[in-house]
């Protein structure tokens, strides 16, 4: 079977003809970028991926990890692939060249990350943890502490983490018991427990750069309270050569449905009292600083839902033509008709017609949040870059929590495709489902993403940022309506009016006394966000694809027109962009309509019913 991690053509699409990123060489920030430099990146990380990355599921599902004296051993096949990332310098792709960064735009990288983290995301979660806490330690660090850690990050030779969770304190992170106390040389000594802390113990680097939530002694409670610390797995001296080992201890790692090859890991600091770490930005400033990290994981992880879902369509498309059995439908009266392609029977078609459209949508949203953090960098004021930077602010949630939902729902619908195959290890699709599942748990669930929404971003600056992100759809159905699509665009047009109610629905409720009711939608409020952004990326695409189809099939029709089509494939991609957007915002907007006079209903069932009526 073909092994295809994301679709090239489409990547393209998006880059230079949906988002024109070639422009970015004309801002001085990039100058001197073009892009056949993008695309030679994008390129030789899809060769890697391909070549070097995807074969490591086996081991790494398989074979996983091994727990022994209190340490962890990766499959002997990640170390020369880690020295070929190494080499490659794939792990500060976006950064300043001067902190030892490509200083790609933000959203080159992405499409390099793709195929990257997509050949295998149980692998490259555990080696790329290293940018996060480097970005930090590059933001809030001082220079001795940059000079220490930040080149070794940036270059994978030492792993990253960021320690959080703790026992009986998971998404609470205010009532975290580790506690830090000041030494006399201007370290801290850390004492605790921590727990499901990717890649928190390995093999795979010579150190790991543990970044620790903790209370100094005498700090307030609550999240008022916390500060951050730099705490190596082995001390590093001032000379920048590795001293001793800094007493953090793996006491175990978890069993998972999937990411076998991921360490997750219970981590104890300081259980013979010896673990030092240092200050990170300000005492009790841990959570400000901690943010930072989170929401560049979160972005992340929505793009992981992303990439999961790309590969298992693909995959799923490769195997329902491949894959012979029954007789077309057309055919189903004559006995001796041959069996056909499973493609070819409707409902394949319907499940493989959803992932294709989510999975576009989902591209195209991934990649226009990353968009805009190059939009930032490059802003010509600082009113142009407070307008980019509230709207990333207001669609990080939703990028994490929707592209992670749909994400998985992609897996599962292509387990389905394959049928009774799919869900044998013989193929890739149940890994795949596995290894999924995690993105709507990781980095803040999705709960809680719906939560922030409701609870920070919708009514950021009086409503005026939800406001701005109306615009930016309205611009879309616009250009949409400028190139005679107006039987997508008015139904479009019509729902996200729509949402513009529901959200000022929901603003209300939540500041009313019946605020748990408007809580207890906060995630359906999320999705319907999601689905009117999905129709927004489709409808964008069908508004750049169909003056691009029209020049090559001109003003031909009917059999000469899908002639045409079918001998053409940048035709056959045009043609498939129109039917994406056609299919979701005719067959899925209008459940979303529904699912919005839901939430506008807000029945109380969820708020009143007792506890006891749960039963258990």
């Amino acid at each position: 079977m073909a092994q295809q991690i994301a679709d090239r053509r489409d990547i393209d699409f998006v880059l230079y003809e949906q988002l024109n990123s070639d422009r970015l060489s004309k801002t001085r920030k990039y100058k001197g970028q073009k892009r056949n430099m993008f695309d030679m990146v994008i390129t030789e990380a899809r060769n890697l991926a391909i070549k070097e990355i995807l074969p490591l599921n086996e081991d790494g599902d398989r074979v996983g990890l091994t727990f022994e004296n209190n340490q962890v051993t990766v499959p002997e096949s990640f170390h020369r692939v880690l020295k070929l990332l190494q080499e490659g310098e794939y792990f500060a792709m976006s950064d300043d060249p001067a902190v030892g960064g490509m200083g790609l735009p933000h959203v080159v990288t992405q499409a390099a990350m793709e195929y990257i983290i997509g050949a295998d995301f149980s692998f490259s979660i555990t080696c790329l943890a290293c940018h996060g806490a480097g970005k930090m330690i590059e933001i809030f660090g001082t220079k001795e502490q940059k000079d220490l850690y930040l080149g070794k990050l940036y270059s994978g030779m030492w792993g990253g983490t960021m320690v959080l969770t703790e026992p009986e304190a998971g998404s609470d992170v205010g009532a975290l018991t580790t506690t830090a106390k000041k030494n006399d040389d201007g370290t801290y000594s850390i004492s605790g427990n921590k727990i499901f802390i990717t890649g928190g113990e390995n093999n795979l680097t010579d150190n790991i750069v543990h970044l620790v939530l903790a209370r100094i002694e005498g700090a307030p409670e609550g999240t008022r309270g916390i500060s951050i610390f730099i705490v190596p797995k082995i001390w590093v001296n001032d000379d920048g050569s590795l001293g001793e080992s800094n007493d953090v201890l793996c006491t175990g790692i978890e069993e998972k449905l999937g990411l076998h090859a991921s360490a997750t890991c219970q981590l104890t600091f300081g259980d013979k009292g010896k673990c030092r770490g240092l200050l990170l930005g300000e005492e009790n400033k841990g959570m400000m600083v901690m943010f930072y990290m989170m929401n560049e994981a979160r972005l992340l992880v929505g793009s992981v839902g992303l990439f999961n879902a790309s590969c298992a369509y693909l995959y799923a498309v490769n195997y329902a033509k491949e894959r012979v059995q029954g007789r077309d439908l057309a055919d189903m009266m004559d006995k001796n008709a041959r069996p056909v392609a499973i493609i070819r029977h409707p409902d394949v078609r319907r499940m493989l017609m959803w992932m294709k459209s989510h999975v576009e949508g989902m591209r195209s949203f991934v990649y226009y949040v990353s968009s805009l953090f190059d939009r930032e960098a490059c802003a010509a004021d600082d009113e142009e870059r407070t307008f980019v930077a509230d709207l990333i602010e207001l669609l990080t949630p939703i990028v994490k929590s929707y592209c992670t939902d749909r994400g998985f729902e992609a897996t599962v619908e292509a387990v389905q495709v394959y049928g009774g195959y799919g869900y044998i290890r013989d193929y890739p699709v149940e890994r795949l489902m596995r290894d999924s599942k995690i993105n709507s748990i990781y980095e803040g669930t999705n709960g809680i993403q719906g939560m922030d929404l409701l609870g920070r971003k919708l009514g950021m600056k009086k409503g005026a940022v939800f406001m701005n992100f109306m615009g930016e759809i309205q611009k879309t159905i616009a250009q949409a309506k400028d190139n005679n699509l107006h039987e997508l665009a008015l139904p479009l047009e019509q729902a996200l009016n729509r949402l513009g109610e529901i959200a000022m629905h929901m603003g209300k409720s939540a500041m009313s006394p019946d605020f748990k009711v408007a809580f207890s939608f906060a995630s359906p409020f999320l999705d319907v966000m999601g689905d009117v952004i999905m129709g927004w990326m489709l409808l964008w695409r069908a508004a750049v694809a169909g003056p691009a189809l029209e020049k090559i099939v001109g003003q031909s029709t009917g059999d000469a027109r899908i002639e045409k089509i079918q001998k053409n494939k940048n035709a056959a991609f045009y043609e498939g962009q129109l039917k994406s957007a056609e299919y979701y915002i005719l067959t899925q907007l209008p459940v979303t309509m529904g699912k919005m006079n839901s939430i506008e209903a807000s029945n109380n069932a969820i708020i009143e019913i007792p506890e006891v009526s749960f039963g258990g």
